[in-house]
C-alpha cells in the first residue's frame, strides 16, 4: 500500500497519502467583529443598490401609512364619536381601512424585493466562497476538517439568506416606525411623547448586556456545527471502515460527545436570546401602563384629550412593537453574523500562488533533478533530509523503502502542493519555484492508489484529463489504457454513470480508468503512486500493460512496495527516515545485499514490509 500514515511528520494530501489524518476538531481563526462582518456583507448587498433603494423608500412609506391609522382613530373619537357625526366616522373609517390594506401590500411587496436581494447576494457569496477553495493549497484542506468547510458553504451561508430575506426589511421596517412614531408622538402631544419614552435608555441597556453574551455564544455554536458536520462527512465516507473494524460504538461516542457539546453551546446561546422577548414584553407593559397613567392624570389637567389618549396608548403598543421585533430577530441575526464571520474568514484564507517573477514552463525534454531537498510538513520534523536525484529524459526512476520513508513527499514536492524548506527542483535545469504552477501540473500526469472519480458518466470522467478532447480520443485513449472492453461491458458503456467515488466499478476498474484519464492528458513526466496495489495479478497484468504504454518516451516516477513491478526501472532509490541510502539498478542493489535486497529476499517470503 501506499503510505497512509506518517506519524507526527505529515497531514495527508490530496491524492497522495502521507501522514496523520488530522483530527475531527480543529480551532477556528479569531472570527473577526460585527461592524466589519456587516461591512463585508455590504460589499454583496449594495451590487443591488437600485432595488435597496426602492425598498427602503417603500418601507418609508408602507410605515407612514402604517402610522395613520392611531392618528385616525384619535381624531375619530374627538371629533366624529363625541360629536355623533356617523357619516363622518364612516367616511374615516373607510380612509382607516385604506391605510391598513396599503400598509400591508406595502409589506409584501418590500419582502418580495427583499427575498431577491437576498438570493442574488448569496449566490455571489457562494460563488466567490467556491472560487475561494479553488484557489487554496492541499495545506489548507489538510488543516482543515473537509465537513466543516463544506458547513460554511451551507449552513452558514443559508443563515445570511434567511437573515437578508426575512429580517433585514422588518429591521429597516422596525427602526422607521421606531422613528416615525416617536416624531408622531411628539407632534401630538409633547409631554405625553416624554413620558412615553422614559423607558426606552432601559430597553437598550438591556439589550447590549444581552447582546455581548449572544453572539460570543453563536459564534462557539456555528464552530461546533462545523466540527460536528466534519464527524458526519468523514464518517459517510468511511462507513466501510468503520464496520469492518467494529467502530460502530466508537463513533457514536465521539459523534455524541461532540453532539452534547452542541447542544450546551447552542442552549446557553438561545437561552440569552430567549430573555430578549419576555424583557421586552415586560418593558412595553410598563410603558403602557406608565403612559395610560400620565395620560389620565393629563386628561384630568385638560391638557390631554380622551382621543389623544387613546392614540398614545395605540402609539406606545407601536413604540414596543418594533423594539419587540427587534428583540426576536436578535437570535438569527447573531447566527447568521456568526455564519458570516467564518464564511469571511475562509475567504480571507491565503490562496496558492506563484512567485512574483514566475515563468511559464514550454514544452519539456524531462529532465528532473533535486538538488540538497530537505523538508518537513511541520517545522522542526524533517520528513526529507538533503535529499538528492537526476532523472534523465525518458527514464523510470523507482522510490522504494519502508512507509513513512518520504516517497509520496517526493510526488509532492515535485507537484508543488507543497514547497521545499530547503535545496532546488529542476525541470530541464529550471527552478520549478520559479514557474507558473498550473504549467507545471498541466506537464505531469498522476496515477494514484485510489484515483477519484466523479458522480458522472465514464465518458466524462476519462475526459478530466483534457476537458476539451472530443469522444474518439476519450475512447483512444481507453483502447491504450485496456479500458475499452470493460466499459463495454457496462450497462451503457461509455454513457454509464458511475456511483460516487465510482464505487459500482471494481479497484482495477477505476485504476483503468484513471490510466487512460493521464494518457488523455498527455503528460510529459508522469508520477505513479501505488497505481498497481490492491489489484489481483491478472488485473495486474493489465494495469502493468497499460502503464508501460502511458510511460513510454516519459520520464516517470513509480512509488512501490512490490519490487517486481520495477525491476526494469532505470534507477531504482531506497529511502529510510528521509535519506536515500541506496542507489542503483535492481540487479545491481540485488548484489548489494544491503537494505533493497532484504525488503525484496523478505517480500518473497510473505513478509510484510
Amino acid at each position: 500500500m501506499a503510505e497512509q500514515k506518517r506519524s507526527t511528520q505529515a497531514p495527508p494530501t490530496i491524492g497522495f497519502r502521507g501522514g496523520p489524518g488530522m483530527g475531527f476538531l480543529q480551532d477556528t481563526p479569531k472570527s473577526k467583529d460585527a461592524k466589519g462582518t456587516l461591512r463585508r456583507l455590504w460589499t454583496y448587498l449594495q451590487r443591488q443598490r437600485w432595488v435597496l433603494i426602492a425598498t427602503v423608500g417603500l418601507v418609508l412609506v408602507t410605515s407612514l401609512v402604517d402610522l395613520v391609522g392611531p392618528y385616525l382613530m384619535g381624531l375619530a373619537i374627538d371629533t366624529y364619536i363625541s360629536n355623533s357625526d356617523l357619516p363622518g366616522l364612516a367616511r374615516l373609517l373607510g380612509w382607516m381601512g385604506l391605510s391598513y390594506v396599503v400598509a400591508a401590500g406595502g409589506t409584501w411587496l418590500q419582502t418580495y424585493l427583499m427575498v431577491g436581494v437576498a438570493q442574488r447576494a448569496v449566490r455571489d457569496i457562494r460563488a466567490d466562497l467556491f472560487g475561494k477553495l479553488q484557489t487554496l493549497p492541499v495545506r489548507y484542506f489538510d488543516q482543515h476538517a473537509h465537513g466543516d468547510i463544506m458547513s460554511r458553504l451551507t449552513n452558514d451561508v443559508e443563515n445570511i439568506s434567511n437573515v437578508i430575506a426575512s429580517n433585514a426589511s422588518m429591521l429597516i421596517s422596525s427602526v422607521v416606525g421606531l422613528v416615525g412614531v416617536i416624531i408622531v408622538m411628539f407632534v401630538m402631544n409633547v409631554p405625553l411623547a416624554i413620558v412615553s419614552l422614559v423607558v426606552m435608555p432601559l430597553t437598550f441597556f438591556l439589550t447590549r448586556a444581552i447582546a455581548k453574551r449572544t453572539r460570543k455564544g453563536f459564534r462557539e455554536t456555528q464552530k461546533t456545527l462545523g466540527e460536528l458536520n466534519g464527524i458526519i462527512e468523514e464518517t459517510v465516507t468511511a462507513e466501510r471502515v468503520v464496520q469492518a473494524f467494529v467502530r460502530e460504538d466508537a463513533t457514536v461516542a465521539q459523534f455524541s460527545t461532540v453532539n452534547r457539546h452542541l447542544q450546551k453551546v447552542a442552549l446557553k446561546a438561545r437561552v440569552f436570546t430567549s430573555f430578549m422577548g419576555p424583557v421586552m414584553n415586560m418593558v412595553n407593559n410598563l410603558g403602557l401602563a406608565v403612559v395610560a397613567c400620565a395620560g389620565g392624570w393629563l386628561a384630568v389637567q385638560a391638557l390631554a384629550t380622551v382621543g389623544e389618549i387613546a392614540a398614545f396608548v395605540n402609539y406606545a403598543g407601536r413604540l414596543g412593537r418594533p423594539l419587540n421585533m427587534i428583540a426576536q430577530l436578535f437570535t438569527s441575526i447573531q447566527s447568521a453574523l456568526a455564519g458570516a464571520e467564518r464564511v469571511f474568514d475562509l475567504m480571507d484564507s491565503l490562496p496558492e500562488s506563484d512567485a512574483p517573477d514566475a515563468v511559464a514552463l514550454e514544452r519539456i525534454q524531462g529532465h528532473v533533478s533535486l538538488e540538497k531537498v530537505s523538508f518537513g510538513y511541520e517545522p522542526g520534523v524533517p520528513v526529507l533530509k538533503n535529499v538528492s536525484l537526476e532523472a534523465e529524459p525518458g527514464q523510470l526512476i523507482a522510490l522504494v523503502g519502508p512507509t513513512g520513508a518520504g516517497k509520496t513527499t517526493i510526488a509532492n514536492l515535485l507537484t508543488r502542493f507543497y514547497d521545499i524548506d530547503q535545496g532546488q527542483i529542476r525541470i530541464d535545469g529550471q527552478d520549478v519555484s520559479q514557474v507558473k504552477k498550473d504549467d507545471l501540473r498541466r506537464k505531469l500526469g498522476l496515477v494514484l492508489q485510489d484515483n477519484f472519480l466523479f458522480a458522472d458518466t465514464v465518458m466524462e470522467n476519462i475526459r478530466y484529463g483534457r476537458l476539451e478532447a472530443t469522444d474518439e480520443e476519450v475512447k483512444a485513449a481507453a483502447v491504450l489504457a485496456n479500458a475499452d472492453a470493460f466499459i463495454h461491458r457496462l450497462p451503457h458503456g461509455y454513457q454509464t454513470v458511475l456511483s460516487e467515488r465510482g464505487s459500482n466499478l471494481s479497484q482495477g476498474q477505476r485504476q483503468l480508468l484513471a490510466i487512460a484519464r493521464a494518457i488523455l492528458a498527455d503528460p510529459d513526466i508522469l508520477i505513479l503512486d501505488e497505481a498497481t496495489s490492491n489489484v489481483d495479478t491478472r488485473t495486474e497484468k493489465h494495469l502493468q500493460e497499460a502503464l508501460m504504454r502511458l510511460m513510454e518516451g516519459r520520464t516517470s516516477f513509480v512509488i512501490a512496495h512490490r519490487l517486481s513491478t520495477i525491476r526494469d526501472a532505470d534507477q531504482v532509490l531506497v529511502i529510510n527516515n528521509g535519506e536515500i541510502i541506496e542507489r542503483g539498478n535492481h540487479e545491481a542493489l540485488l548484489k548489494q545485499q544491503g537494505f533493497y535486497q532484504h525488503l525484496y529476499v523478505s517480500q518473497f517470503k510473505g513478509q510484510e514490509i
